[in-house]
């Protein structure tokens, strides 16, 4: 599918997820962790957009806030023309036929007490009334689709590798044949020989389908090989988005860069000097008045503490956005 066109799959539009503390008997609220703060981005059709940043970033709130499997505190989240989180419950169940997600853990997410044909036609069951001879020659084609075989249709989750279920729960996943699926690090609990296995699978998936991915993962390299836009997070918000080329070639954000060279390289002449991040990860219940990643960052600056700076895009690189009072007019590089 030709990735160069400009029709939006997915909008999110300044996606606030604020978690409230509630303290006393009363259990009146205190304060707010604010997982996801303020954040937008585009998805085109076709295409595959990476989120990335460190554990605790906020990058599974946003999977969940975008199919309210978690309630949005403010935003649009706009699949089409549909404003998801303003969408009724009916109108919801048909979003769900377009949107699916695979979970992160292939343990938890398959339900023990079901066999594998029950995880796999339920959602087909419910969403397209179809059940009997029907319902089994669908999971059996799901099955052989993901690697699997028809035969394993009647055992139960605890019979499979790890890399079994996440084919099980990419076939559940697609069951209801989805437009969107959002894959919240797919492979991060797999062993790196399985990795490349459902990473090549996901990717086969999207040329036959023609499916659109919100892939979300910290582990960059993975990113690289799998995305065509990539935006990474800190502390809730994008701080860097970008093509996934232009962003690998010539990353702005110092929060960029620290990751990127902490990818590990087998060969010695590509290692070079890490970028050190010092301190500590600060509270999303307090932060910074300034910028999120300013009490951490070798770069900082008066302004930089006391200002937050928005995303936009940096002098002399197009489609480049980055959140940084330093680099987004290249005055440091």
């Amino acid at each position: 599918m030709d990735k160069t066109n400009n029709n939006y799959l997915l909008q999110v539009d300044d996606l606030k997820t604020w978690y409230p503390i509630r303290k006393g008997l009363l259990r009146r609220t205190v304060g707010y962790i604010r997982a996801v703060d303020r954040i937008s981005f585009r998805i085109r059709e076709g295409q595959t957009l990476g989120l990335v940043g460190e554990s605790g970033c906020g990058k599974t709130t946003v999977a969940r806030s975008i199919i309210r499997l978690v309630p949005a505190t403010a935003g649009r989240v706009v699949f089409e023309k549909t404003d998801v989180l303003s969408a009724d419950r009916a109108r919801l169940r048909q979003l769900r036929k377009e949107i699916s997600i695979v979970f992160q853990d292939p343990y938890s997410s398959l339900n023990p007490r079901m066999t594998i044909g029950n995880i796999i036609g339920e959602p087909i069951k419910v969403q397209k009334g179809i059940s009997g001879s029907e319902l089994r020659g669908k999971v059996a084609a799901l099955l052989t689709k993901v690697g699997l075989s028809p035969e394993h249709i009647n055992r139960y989750p605890h019979e499979f590798s790890g890399g079994q279920r996440q084919r099980i729960g990419v076939a559940r996943a697609l069951s209801v044949e989805p437009r969107l699926v959002i894959c919240d690090e797919p492979v991060s609990a797999l062993d790196v020989s399985i990795q490349s296995q459902i990473l090549n699978l996901l990717k086969d998936l999207q040329d036959e389908f023609g499916l659109t991915y919100l892939f979300i993962a910290h582990d960059l390299a993975v990113v690289e090989f799998f995305c065509d836009v990539v935006a990474v997070m800190y502390m809730g918000k994008i701080v860097e988005k970008a093509e996934a080329t232009e962003l690998y070639r010539n990353p702005l954000h110092p929060y960029t860069r620290a990751l990127m060279s902490a990818i590990p390289q087998v060969d010695p002449a590509l290692r070079g000097r890490r970028s050190a991040v010092s301190g500590e990860v600060p509270s999303m219940l307090n932060p910074s008045a300034g910028c999120a990643f300013g009490p951490r960052c070798p770069l900082r600056q008066g302004q930089c503490l006391e200002q937050q700076p928005v995303l936009k895009e940096s002098t002399g690189y197009k489609e480049h956005f980055v959140a940084c009072w330093k680099c987004q007019d290249n005055n440091y590089l």
